[in-house]
Order: C-alpha cells, then structure tokens, then sequence
C-alpha cells in the first residue's frame, strides 16, 4: 500500500520544515546527518533519531524493486487467478471466525465489512505469512536518498524516527516491504503513526505481529478514505450485446437505474438503484464486465495501479459470498513492445498517455477508448492488435 497522510505528531511548520530539508543524492552517509538535523529541528527525540541513522544502510535491491513494478504489466485475469486461490479463500474464512470479535468491533466502529479488511490482508501479505524481508528504515533512507521521488519517502523516514520513539519498530529489526510498508496490511510509517489503533490493548500499534492492531488500523484507513458503510463497492454484471461501450469506464457514472435501462444486469444482488455506479470490462468486452460503486473509491486511493484495486475489490466480494467471475475468453492483449509501439502512436496524436511505459493505466484507456470511437469500434478501452493494425 502506498497512501502518504500527514503525521499527527512531531509536525514542524512548513517554513522551518523547508529550511532544514536534506537535499537528495550525493554521499549517503552525509544525507542521513542532514535527516537527522531535520529530525532534531522537528522535536523528535535524539535516542529515537540516532537508533534510525545508525540502522540505516544504503540498499541497491531496493532501487531495483522500485523501477522494475512488473505487477503492473499482467492482466487483471492473470493477476486475478494468481493471486485468488481455494486456499487463500479457506484462509480467509479461517481468519475470519478466529477474529470474529475483532472484526465486529471494526465494522461496528468504523462501517467497514470483513471481507473488505481480509481481501486486503490476503493480497498484501498472504494473511501475515509474507512481509517482506527489507528492513525498513534502509528502504526508506535508500529512496529518500535517491533523486527519483525524493518527497514522497523523505516524511516517512521522519515518521518511522517518530515510531521507534513509541516503541511501536525496532529500526534494528523490522523489516517490510522494498518500499517501506510495514505489517500485515503493508503500511508506510506515517499512516501507522496517523491512523494506528491499538487492537489488543497493550499500548502499542504493532503491525508485524498483531493481527488486532492490523485489522483494527486497516479498518480505520478504509473508513478515513471514505468508505460508505452498508454499500457495495463491486459486482461482477451481464450486458447486452448491444451494450453502449463508449459510455463504460471508471470515469463515467450513471445511476444503477439508468444501468438496469440499459440491460445491465448483476449475477447477484443488483445495487441500490439511486447510487452512482461505472460499469467496466477490465479486459474488453469479451472478458467480465463489472459494475462500480462510490465504494470502490477506496480501492483506488489504497494502490493505483488499476490491476491491484480491481483485484482486491473483487476479492473482497469472493470472501463475501460472491460467484467465481464467468469464464470468458477475451480478445488477445498486446505485449510490452506493442503496447509501448501504440502508446508512441497515440502520444503522437495528441493524447496523455502517461508515458510509452508499456502499462495500461488510466490515461491509455481513455486514449484507447477514444480511437475506438474513431474508428467505429466497440470501445471497451482494451487495446487489441486489431486496433494497432489500424494505424
């Protein structure tokens, strides 16, 4: 998970903040002297701050992790059918009844079901079973050091000073993800810091090794971000063959009344008919089609790759109950070369695609979508070689 939220505590004013900012690049050791005078300026304790500088190292590994995201080039069926097994599910209907106090206290407290919390749980770290092996305060120095995103990790290295002072990391010890989430639903220490609920009572927020204080957190971020308790956020739809495909995409809404007068159709319980909803074929017309409520908002703020949020919401509704998604067989996809070739193309003509990157994000569907209207296609937003065969 990669959500960034102001710290609650050890704030500094934006005018001090600024003057002591260490700059990014150059001699390592020198940068975290520079962090550690900002982390003083900022009142955070010199025992807590020394702990984090003399733990951190500068790590290649987690430079390579960061600019090789393969996650983000598989499909959502390839994706989806890796990462939502029998055995996943069984876990999960296992963790849900072992925690069943916890999980009603969360949605009682903050409106959040417990599928939602546990799909996230599952995708994350395989329900606590794989966190990642990277010590965090390394992974945070190393990509606040780096010039690449400088901004976004440098206030997490303050926040993780600001955790070791609670007692709540070990900057010796703890490890997560390359990019510096912590715990069973892979947080970044300023969230952990903000958001952080002590599950089982004993006073500290403890990720790694509580699933209370996970659930519990988890709950309050999904509720922060603002999710919309008693809605849906997912259901896998039916539509027409005449179904109008330029009106599909996550960047159009209708009301599900005007969907029904559509011909669409839940395999399921058909949402509230008043709520805004897009309806959306993550791999084209031929493979399932989903309907989208307010709700899945929140999968969008949690990770931004399309890929992920889709998977995990719909994960969320197979713990819930949900049917397997209908077996389809969709149009063939383009590789990385061909989707890198058309997006060249579409850059060409004037849209923002985001970058020739090779990952179909947002900005390449909507590209894609729009062509297809052009050429009298059926616009699902999936690029085919049928439409690079166009140009």
């Amino acid at each position: 998970m990669k959500r960034l939220l102001p710290a609650a505590a050890f704030c500094l004013s934006a005018s001090a903040a600024l003057a002591q900012t260490a700059p990014c690049g150059g001699n390592f050791s020198a940068f975290m002297q520079q962090v550690a005078a900002e982390a003083r300026a900022r009142g955070l304790p010199q025992d807590a701050i020394n702990a984090v500088v003399s733990a951190a190292r500068q790590n290649p590994r987690v430079l390579r992790f960061d600019r090789a995201q393969g996650v983000f080039r598989q499909t959502f069926l390839e994706f989806s059918q890796r990462s939502i097994s029998s055995s996943r599910l069984r876990i999960g209907a296992q963790k849900r009844e072992q925690y069943a106090s916890v999980f009603a206290r969360a949605q009682r407290e903050y409106g959040v079901p417990p599928e939602v919390i546990l799909a996230f749980w599952a995708l994350e770290t395989d329900y606590g079973a794989v966190q990642g092996d990277f010590n965090t305060v390394s992974a945070l120095a190393t990509l606040a050091h780096d010039c690449r995103r400088p901004d976004l990790f440098r206030p997490e290295l303050f926040a993780a000073i600001a955790l070791t002072a609670r007692g709540d990391i070990d900057p010796a010890t703890t490890t997560g993800a390359w990019a510096g989430e912590i715990g069973m639903v892979q947080m970044l220490p300023q969230d952990i810091l903000s958001k952080g609920v002590d599950g089982d009572g004993d006073g500290h927020v403890r990720l790694k090794t509580s699933a209370p204080d996970a659930i519990m957190t988890a709950a309050r971020l999904v509720a922060d971000l603002g999710w919309r308790a008693g809605e849906p956020w997912l259901v896998e739809v039916t539509v027409p063959e005449n179904f109008p495909w330029a009106e599909s995409g996550l960047d159009k809404k209708k009301t599900v009344r005007e969907w029904a007068r559509l011909g669409v159709e839940a395999r399921g319980q058909m949402p509230g008919r008043r709520l805004k909803a897009s309806v959306f074929a993550p791999q084209g017309r031929r493979g399932p089609v989903f309907m989208a409520l307010p709700n899945y908002a929140v999968y969008q703020e949690w990770n931004h790759s399309f890929v992920y949020q889709t998977t995990v919401a719909y994960m969320a509704t197979r713990i819930g109950g949900a049917q397997r998604y209908v077996q389809t067989t969709p149009e063939p996809g383009l590789s990385d070369d061909q989707m890198i070739k058309l997006q060249r193309i579409l850059q060409r003509r004037g849209y923002d695609v985001g970058g020739a990157d090779g990952v179909l994000g947002a900005k390449t569907r909507a590209a894609v979508q729009a062509e297809q209207v052009r050429f009298g296609l059926p616009a699902d937003g999936w690029p085919t070689p049928a439409l690079l065969a166009r140009y």
